[in-house]
C-alpha cells in the first residue's frame, strides 16, 4: 500500500467515526429500526471490521503505523461494544 496523505488519512479518520457512530445507533436503536436482528448485527460486524481493518493499517515499510496521534479511544469502545452486541 502506498503512503497516505494527511487529507487521505483526515478522510479515512473521518469514515471511522462515521462506523463509530453507526454501531453505536444500532446498538442504541436507534438505528435500522424494522431490519431484523441478524441484519443488524451483519451491519455492526461489517463495521466492526472496517475499524479494525483501518486501525491496522501500515505504511510501505509494513511495520509503522499509518496514524500518528489520532485518538481511538471512541473507536477501540466501538469495536468493543459491537462484537459483545454481534456475540
Amino acid at each position: 500500500m502506498a503512503d497516505k496523505t494527511a487529507e487521505e488519512l483526515a478522510q479515512d479518520y473521518t469514515a471511522m467515526g462515521h462506523s463509530v457512530s453507526l454501531i453505536t445507533d444500532v446498538i442504541a436503536g436507534d438505528a435500522m429500526d424494522g431490519e431484523t436482528d441478524a441484519d443488524k448485527k451483519a451491519c455492526v460486524s461489517r463495521n466492526v471490521e472496517h475499524l479494525e481493518l483501518m486501525k491496522a493499517m501500515k505504511k510501505e515499510d509494513g511495520t509503522t503505523s499509518i496514524w500518528t496521534d489520532e485518538s481511538f479511544t471512541a473507536i477501540d469502545s466501538a469495536v468493543s461494544a459491537g462484537k459483545t452486541y454481534v456475540g
